[in-house]
Order: C-alpha cells, then sequence, then structure tokens
C-alpha cells in the first residue's frame, strides 16, 4: 500500500523531544546529559529518558567523560553515525546524481551517471537498482536505510507529484516521480525541489556555518534559492518559496518559460548565458548538446581567459547577484551559500559580483554583515540535501515537503 502524507506546506519548527535531543548531539558533536537539557529547553528528567532510549535504539552511545570542572565528570553522548543512512537522488535534464549518507551527514558513496533515455516508468526502475547496487556497494544494511529523498527542478505541486514545467524537465510533468520510487525500492520516499534539498544539506553537513539564518542560492540550467531559518527550511504554502529567478528585473524584457518578462533567469540563467554565447558566434560544441555541457565549455574558456566568455560571465554574474541581493533583503540572512553544478563550474567568476552588490547595497549592511561562500560540494549539493531531507524529517521532524509512506 501507498499512502501519500501531505500536501507540502509550512512547517511548525517544533520537534519532538526526540527530535530535539538527537538534533542538539548532532549540531555538538559530543555533548552531556546537562548539555542537553539546557540547549533543548526538556527537562533532565526527559532528557535522560529520552537518552536511554536512543542509545537503546542504536542511534547515540556514550563516548567517555568530560574534563572535570571540580565535580563529578559528566557523561558524553554522540551519534552513531553508521546506525543509519539515507539516500538521495538529484533528478535533472542531463544527470542523476546519488548519493548514500550516515546519520551526522557524511557521504559515504556518490555516483553520477548521465540521464537515460526513456520513459519514465523504465527510468525510475533503473534508478531504483542503481539505490540499491549504491547501499551494497558500500556495505550499508539495507534495513538500516531511513529513506530515500528525491529531488528535481520545480515547480512543486501539491501531494505526490513533481510538475517540472521548466524547460530541461517537460518530459516529466505530471509523472508520479516519489510514488513510483517508492513502489520501486519499497523505501519511504521525501519528494522535494533542488534548491530547498541544497539548503537543508548546507545545514545539516555544516555548510551553514553555524548561521541560524541563511540561504542557499542555486545554479544549474536555471536559478534557484533555498533558505533555512532557525533550523527550519523556508518553504511557503506549496513548498516552492525561493524562486528568485524569477524575480523581474527588467519589465518589458525577454519572455521567461514561467510566463513573466525579463526574470533573473531569462536574463543571466546559464540558458541564457549560453544563446548569447551562440549568437555571438562562440562554438560551444552544437546546439544537440545539453545547456549544462555548453555551459561548462563556457566557463572553462572564460576561466582559461577568453575575454568574450568572461564578459559573457560577467554579465550573468551581475543578474545573479540582483537575485542574492533580493534574497538577503527580504530574509534578512548573514550567511549565502552559492552552490548547485554551474556554481561548481564557475562560482570564482560569480563570487565577486555577489559579495560586492551585497557589501554595497544590504540595507541592513550597517547591522550585520551577509558572508558570501562557495559550497565546498556544489556538483552534488542537491543529491547530498534529498538525502539530508530523509535525516531530518525521519529524525529531526522539521522537514515540510511530500512524503510518501510505503507499506
Amino acid at each position: 500500500m501507498t499512502e501519500v502524507l501531505g500536501p507540502a506546506g509550512p512547517s511548525t519548527g517544533v520537534p519532538s523531544s526526540r527530535a530535539a535531543v538527537l538534533d542538539a548531539i548532532r549540531a555538538a558533536g559530543t555533548v552531556s546529559r546537562v548539555e542537553l537539557t539546557a540547549a533543548t529547553g526538556l527537562t533532565g528528567a526527559t532528557v535522560s529518558t529520552t537518552v536511554r532510549r536512543l542509545i537503546e535504539d542504536g542511534l547515540v552511545q556514550e563516548t567517555g567523560l568530560a574534563e572535570s570542572t571540580g565535580g563529578k565528570r559528566r557523561v558524553l553522548l554522540e551519534l552513531v553515525p553508521t546506525s543509519r543512512h539515507a539516500v538521495g537522488v538529484h533528478l535533472d535534464g542531463t544527470d542523476v546524481t546519488y548519493a548514500l549518507v550516515n546519520l551526522d551527514g557524511a557521504v559515504v558513496a556518490r555516483l553520477r551517471r548521465t540521464s537515460p533515455a526513456g520513459d519514465p516508468e523504465s527510468v525510475v526502475h533503473g534508478m531504483a537498482e542503481t539505490v540499491r547496487g549504491l547501499v551494497d556497494s558500500a556495505g550499508a544494511s539495507w534495513e538500516n536505510v531511513l529513506g530515500l529523498g528525491v529531488v528535481s527542478p520545480g515547480p512543486l505541486s501539491r501531494g505526490s507529484r513533481l510538475v517540472l514545467t521548466g524547460p530541461a524537465m517537460g518530459g516529466w510533468a505530471d509523472f508520479p516521480l516519489g510514488r513510483r520510487l517508492g513502489e520501486a525500492t519499497g523505501l519511504p520516499v521525501v519528494v522535494d525541489n533542488d534548491a530547498t534539498a541544497a539548503a537543508v544539506g548546507e545545514h545539516w553537513t555544516g555548510g551553514a556555518g553555524g548561521s541560524s539564518a541563511f540561504a542557499a542560492l542555486y545554479l544549474a540550467t536555471g536559478i534557484g534559492a533555498g533558505a533555512v531559518l532557525d533550523g527550519v527550511p523556508l518553504r511557503g504554502v506549496s513548498s516552492n518559496a525561493g524562486e528568485v529567478g524569477h524575480v523581474c528585473v527588467e519589465v518589458d524584457g525577454p519572455e521567461c518559460w514561467c510566463g513573466s518578462r525579463g526574470c533573473v533567469e531569462a536574463l543571466g540563467g546559464p540558458r541564457a548565458v549560453v544563446a548569447a554565447a551562440e549568437a555571438a558566434g562562440f562554438d560551444l560544441g552544437g546546439t544537440d548538446r545539453p545547456v549544462s555541457v555548453r555551459f561548462a565549455a563556457l566557463a572553462r574558456a572564460a576561466l582559461a581567459g577568453d575575454a568574450v566568455a568572461a564578459n559573457l560571465l560577467h554579465r550573468s554574474a551581475r543578474y545573479v547577484a540582483v537575485a542574492a541581493q533580493t534574497l538577503a533583503q527580504v530574509l534578512d540572512v548573514d550567511r549565502l551559500v552559492l552552490t548547485g553544478p554551474a556554481m561548481a563550474l564557475a562560482g570564482s567568476l560569480y563570487l565577486p559580483a555577489v559579495r560586492e552588490r551585497l557589501a554595497a547595497s544590504s540595507v541592513a549592511r550597517h547591522v550585520h554583515d551577509v558572508e558570501v561562500v562557495i559550497s565546498s560540494a556544489a556538483a552534488e549539493a542537491a543529491a547530498i540535501g534529498a538525502a539530508a531531507l530523509v535525516l531530518q524529517g525521519e529524525l529531526v521532524s522539521r522537514a515540510g515537503g511530500v512524503r510518501i509512506a510505503v507499506g
């Protein structure tokens, strides 16, 4: 039986005692029961009971004693990273990226394959086989895999389906991706968009740098964003918050696939940059090649010193910086992570423009800086984040999204 738990919607951000304790241990690395009581606001009795059950379940272990402060030395606790795993799958127009992570968010296995041809049903069965192979190759126990996160370009629909209306994913429109993957793998499935997943992944793996209000600006073939505020992903009523690529910057600008005109994505997204380069006579290997491949060729040329390529990407960076400014202004974040496959290739070309604009134009710049960094795992951020969504949903109870339980 497959049951859809959803639709996607705002999260309350109120974790259970188990979730709160687990998240506090994860964040601290090692921590005592007394420190957990202070960090979570729970009573000492509740913390003790919760910790005992987590130890019985094999999720937490005692790991020695803290340094003496004059009294009895406190017992330290830590997660057992290998006790649970989660799988993340990022499906986009050209590649499928897989990541297997353990309980503390560390990547233990990863794989990228070219998006297979064929109808979605056959592709999903191939994805399911790849997931099993990835888990087996890492020596992980299938029984300890909490679930599978699958993410892709949005917008995300209510219920169990991704409505992939973007130009790169039109063939998947209205396909019940999460439901079919759940049936093929037997795992609980979390469905979300890639930008939100990337932000959650940064939060889970430390890319947030301790910030309580940070955002991830995601650049692939399009432009999106995700934000995590006080540990809770910002979602909106339909889980489509963060579409900064569709902020209008030219009222009478070119048409965008979203139906509007003058969007940041239509003017400065990778698809627009590639089109401008080819219109200028730049040879990117032929228009039959995927946009991501042609953008990669252009980025390599720019990094190698080609002036035309560099100018085109500089122009794109200025538009992306406007999207970053909008994101930072609206959400009042103090850290912005640049991530996604395109940032993995050309992040060094975009970083200066984003930093310059935020330093000069952030409304709150006299109150706090906005630190801008490039993700250390930009190319795989969405897949890692997809797995982190499973961990967060199962163990921390803070993920919204669309969850499909298979049983």
